[in-house]
């Protein structure tokens, strides 16, 4: 390797699953990792539409890479992936026009012939077209890096949510081949991987090959050496009742389920195209728990969203409240052009968001403390993937996905371990030792 990528990553874990990928297709044109944009030969920015200013935070980190490739004199190929880029491709190489390369999220295996064209033109290269041919069908095989993996099953989404702009730049749902999949998960074990996430915009959505999602689990559970599996994100229309059942059947499948609901008002939900309302959500919560008692659910909230009133909101702190939830993620409603949510009435006041969302964060604050205080004491099983700040520290995620800190087992690092949790802190647990050899999650 004679020449450095950085690569910064911003937005979800498809993001990051896309960057290893763009890394692994640039390899053999001699790129190997790099720490930091000034002692890097190429940089990419691998963007997400999904945040408040997100094209705005682009734009930004371009100014600075402007003038680390000045400094270079022109030595530095600047490019810009993923969901921004798809969706605003000319206007970047407009503002931006010593940018070398945008790509779509779905043209990145042809960057190497992008870097090529790049050298030779002298000039910007834009790719955002939706190609006919699969990715997936041109990229070399992954590459672990560590204990933990991701794996990409599907892509796209269907569904069009009216606030959301993942049908736009990431495209129609597509379903990998279960035998493409089921390869790459058996590379990744091989490879030491004990921990495997199956990525998707619309995950439980997979219908590869005319399967169900669960009966892919199913097969990714029957992989030797792989003992723990994840998957996110799902959507409550695409979780049917054979994927209910293998959460309590497939031992290898995590009791933590991220389940966007966003809103807990039917008006809202109406409003928000989410084909489902508050009782179907409730219904799912139902079964999932009387498949797996000990299921710990994640989601997704928006506040704010065009003419909610105080009595949609208190529906939200509601659905909060009969639910639980262990993990959120919640956001104030933020326009994104294009989208049909943009251009509808009754947009809420900046100030109405901001309380409301202090007051639902306060609310699952509460409840993330209480789920964390009643870990206290339990034997959790932790895939020790990450260095700690400490000598010989490490760290690693739960069942539950909390981030666990032990200390003085560096000699454990990738190890799948029993630990007993002794500390409770705000963000985080830390654990003991009980025994280290590899078990069952």
């Amino acid at each position: 390797m004679t020449k450095k990528l950085f690569v910064k990553t911003y937005g979800c874990q498809m993001n990051v699953y896309d960057s290893a990928r763009m890394a692994d297709v640039l390899a053999p044109l001699g790129y190997g990792p790099g720490e930091t944009p000034e002692d890097a030969d190429m940089v990419i920015l691998n963007t997400c539409h999904i945040r408040e200013k997100a094209s705005e935070k682009v734009f930004s980190e371009l100014g600075r890479l402007r003038q680390i490739k000045a400094d270079k004199d022109g030595g530095l190929i600047i490019a810009v992936a993923g969901c921004v880029a798809q969706a605003e491709g000319e206007e970047i190489l407009r503002r931006a026009p010593f940018v070398d390369i945008v790509l779509g999220p779905q043209t990145y295996h042809r960057l190497p012939e992008m870097v090529a064209q790049a050298a030779r033109a002298g000039g910007a290269v834009l790719d955002t077209e939706f190609p006919i041919e699969p990715k997936f069908d041109f990229l070399p095989d992954a590459r672990a890096d560590g204990p933990a993996a991701f794996l990409s099953v599907q892509e796209g989404c269907d569904k069009f949510c009216t606030f959301c702009v993942v049908p736009y730049t990431r495209g129609g749902e597509y379903s990998r081949p279960a035998p493409a999949i089921l390869a790459e998960a058996r590379k990744l074990a091989d490879q030491g991987v004990v921990e495997i996430t199956l990525l998707g915009q619309n995950v439980n959505g997979w219908h590869g090959d005319g399967k169900s999602f669960g009966w892919l689990i199913r097969q990714v559970a029957k992989i030797d050496g792989i003992e723990r599996i994840r998957f996110t994100t799902s959507h409550p229309r695409d979780m049917d009742d054979d994927l209910i059942a293998a959460h309590g059947e497939v031992s290898k499948l995590m009791p933590f389920l991220h389940l966007p609901v966003q809103a807990g008002s039917n008006r809202m939900l109406e409003a928000m195209n989410r084909r489902h309302d508050r009782d179907f959500y409730f219904g799912l919560v139902e079964k999932l728990r009387a498949a797996r008692p000990d299921l710990a659910l994640s989601s997704d909230f928006i506040v704010g969203f065009p003419g909610e009133t105080d009595a949609d909101f208190a529906d939200t702190l509601d659905l909060v409240r009969q639910v639980g939830f262990v993990q959120t993620y919640s956001f104030k409603y933020s326009s994104r052009p294009g989208t049909p949510a943009a251009g509808m009435p009754h947009q809420v006041d900046e100030a109405v968001k901001e309380a409301r969302l202090a007051e639902l964060m306060d609310l699952l604050q509460d409840q993330t403390n209480r789920f964390n205080a009643h870990c206290l004491g339990l034997e959790m099983a932790v895939v020790l993937d990450r260095v700690g700040k400490h000598p010989g520290q490490m760290i690693g995620r739960s069942p539950y996905m909390q981030p666990v800190h032990v200390d003085n087992v560096a000699h454990l690092a990738g190890k799948l371990v029993n630990v007993r949790i002794s500390e409770i802190h705000p963000r985080s647990l830390r654990g003991e030792v009980i025994h280290s050899e590899r078990i069952r999650a």
